[in-house]
């Protein structure tokens, strides 16, 4: 996994949304929302398709969504009888941070414009281009999302939904896309539920798809049902129809309850939030110790402080405050300037001094970030740290939308928890078991590659693990 360096933490992937409506609707307006608050899943590009069934208006660029949409570009964008509108928020995963590769991708087939968006990564995705190439496709960018439409696109014999079935059945990953025409409006999942996607419906009749609950919510939408593992949906003027392209065998991304989603709201019928109590809980049950006082690594870590705090029956603190406009502020070159970088981020209070601390962090990847956190609170006066994570060690990278770092960056993969401890400076360290956290979490079944190595839905080819792969 990849890392911002200042927080030592898996990077996002990327967020889609989708708006069928089947009135006139302000769809611009309703997309920039939704995607605003899916802006936690990624920072570095931004862009929207909407249709009123006849023009099909596109615009994306580099930076955050209030960058990117300014009045000006959203007036451009809003169509009076608008009534299909796809965006997406970008973390890079395969293929460079530039313009031209951010979404949503479109293209000119048999079955009009397409545009899509989608969110993780398809394993075979160099292969099935590889191929498509010899046949004489052309491809303008280098992430493996047109790889998918273009796939869509070659099926000119098929209607665009058995042409979207077929695509499902080629590519393999863990991904969740929306696809729009000019009159219509898809969703779709990968057959183990990797990354998620939820269905919601607004008061007024339209309907959305989003990557999370919070972009539903953000719209005036109410959380309808997830789109199943395998499933095909789409959104047309006789409202909403569904097709199961493969049989579903559920492996959703524990990372999702662990740190990315939002905790405001449910995944595949799992509370976010009140899943990552119960992760603390465990860890207290797993790995008590006596302290004065639990205080958690903002802002991912707080859902578990509390659970951990809760179980012990140890006073729950803020003992680090979060600069809440450090954000990406700048980039930090050399190690001196990381770890400026953290300090502006995060401070220590007094709620530490003279105190034995229980600081909990939702993961640790290299362990820079939480070596710098636990000086922190020692030069603040704390008396003992003794560090809990909510993960089990990340020992293997992510093939499914979690940018990835090589193997040896990971330090659970090249040192023992002892070792861990001793790099980070913590008098005891911690991780929750793997099967604490499958309890905490629970549903039918959870993607914990990174822990263990054992990816449910399939790896690439060696030399695939490159983001920069398809640059060829």
């Amino acid at each position: 996994m990849i890392f911002d360096p200042a927080t030592d933490k898996p990077q996002d992937e990327c967020g889609v949304f989708g708006l069928y409506s089947p009135q006139p609707n302000d769809l611009a307006w309703l997309t920039y929302l939704g995607l605003f608050a899916l802006q936690h899943r990624g920072q570095e590009a931004a862009g929207m398709c909407v249709s009123d069934g006849d023009k099909f208006h596109v615009d994306k660029d580099l930076g955050l969504v209030t960058q990117v949409f300014d009045e000006r570009r959203l007036d451009g964008l809003r169509l009076p009888n608008a009534r299909v509108s796809i965006g997406h928020v970008r973390y890079s995963t395969t293929g460079s941070n530039l313009r031209f590769n951010a979404q949503p991708l479109t293209t000119r087939t048999n079955k009009g414009i397409l545009g899509l968006a989608h969110n993780g990564n398809f394993v075979n995705a160099r292969e099935v281009r590889g191929g498509m190439l010899m046949e004489g496709a052309l491809f303008q960018t280098t992430n493996d999302s047109e790889v998918m439409l273009n796939l869509i696109a070659r099926e000119s014999h098929m209607d665009l939904i058995a042409a979207t079935a077929s695509a499902m059945k080629e590519l393999k990953g863990g991904y969740a896309c929306v696809l729009m025409s000019r009159t219509q409006l898809l969703g779709f999942r990968d057959p183990h539920g990797v990354r998620p996607l939820v269905i919601g419906q607004r008061e007024d009749g339209a309907w959305a798809l989003a990557s999370e609950p919070c972009a539903l919510y953000a719209v005036g939408a109410r959380l309808i049902r997830d789109v199943q593992p395998g499933e095909l949906v789409w959104i047309d003027r006789d409202g909403l129809h569904s097709l199961m392209v493969e049989p579903k065998r559920p492996t959703p991304c524990s990372f999702e309850w662990i740190y990315f989603a939002r905790s405001d709201g449910e995944l595949d019928g799992v509370d976010i939030h009140e899943s990552r109590l119960r992760m603390g809980a465990q860890l207290a049950r797993e790995y008590p110790i006596e302290a004065d006082i639990v205080v958690p690594v903002p802002d991912s870590g707080i859902g578990a402080a509390i659970g951990y705090a809760r179980e012990s029956g140890i006073l729950f603190d803020y003992g680090l405050y979060k600069n809440p406009y450090a954000g990406r502020t700048f980039i930090a070159p050399t190690q001196e300037a990381r770890e400026l970088k953290v300090k502006m981020k995060l401070s220590p209070t007094s709620a530490v001094r003279g105190r034995r601390v229980i600081l909990v962090d939702d993961s640790i990847v290299r362990g820079t970030t939480s070596r710098q956190i636990v000086n922190l609170l020692r030069e603040a006066g704390a008396t003992e740290v003794h560090f809990r994570v909510s993960s089990p060690p990340i020992t293997h990278p992510c093939f499914y939308g979690i940018d990835t770092a090589a193997r040896k960056e990971l330090v659970a993969s090249t040192h023992s928890v002892e070792e861990i401890r001793a790099l980070i400076g913590a008098d005891t360290l911690a991780f929750i078991s793997e099967r604490g956290l499958r309890e905490a979490i629970g549903g039918s079944g959870l993607c914990g590659a990174c822990f263990t190595g054992d990816y449910p839905a399939g790896t690439p080819l060696l030399n695939d693990v490159d983001k920069l792969a398809l640059e060829v």
